[in-house]
């Protein structure tokens, strides 16, 4: 069985849900598993546990061995200034040993993110949630025009990986575009991996 780690930090819960509709990407590909793990939010001696949203604990948080055992891996974050959120970069900043022994080398892997607005930065967070992704030797895969959805979305959804505008005051709705995609990732990825095992 192929597992693809799904791992994402989400405030407001527009990530969560992508994530939810990858996974279902994911297990429509025969063979495959998804895994949805998530991180825990990093804290300032300054901010009180109020100012933490609850929505990264709705799933279990993830361990180095199960980014070490994945079989493929896509990675989602809100926006924070074009870049993924702190909470989830500090994850990846201890996977060292990982990157050292080169057990992500040659997986695929892919991104997806959330932000308020339209133009509040989603393809440059997804472009620089590529880079660790690089660094590990993974084989990073977007979404092609050929998802229909790409060309006819007024939302989110770009080719460098699945993204929501969730509004400023985090209220929108997903469109039906933003989940296709979502499913369009986890489906490619998945099927990316059966391919690479064989």
């Amino acid at each position: 069985m192929q597992q693809i780690l799904i791992l994402y930090y989400s405030r407001h819960g527009h990530t969560r849900q992508m994530a939810r509709l990858i996974s279902r990407g994911v297990e429509t590909v025969d063979g495959c598993e998804a895994l949805l793990r998530t991180v825990p939010a990093v804290t300032s001696a300054e901010q009180s546990s109020s100012d933490i949203s609850s929505e990264e604990a709705s799933d279990p948080f993830v361990t180095l061995d199960e980014l070490k055992g994945c079989d493929g891996l896509i990675l989602g974050s809100p926006t924070r200034f074009g870049h993924m959120a702190s909470p989830l970069k500090y994850f990846l900043e201890t996977t060292s040993a990982i990157w050292m022994s080169g057990a992500l080398a040659g997986k695929p892997a892919g991104v997806f993110t959330s932000t308020g607005t339209l133009h509040g930065g989603q393809e440059a967070t997804l472009l620089s949630m590529m880079l660790p992704l690089l660094h590990h030797g993974m084989l990073i895969t977007g979404l092609p025009y050929s998802e229909t959805e790409l060309i006819h979305t007024e939302t989110g959804g770009t080719p460098y990986g699945p993204s929501h505008t969730a509004g400023s005051d985090n209220d929108k709705l997903m469109s039906e575009s933003e989940k296709k995609l979502c499913i369009a990732q986890g489906k490619r990825i998945a099927g990316l991996s059966k391919q690479l095992a064989k």
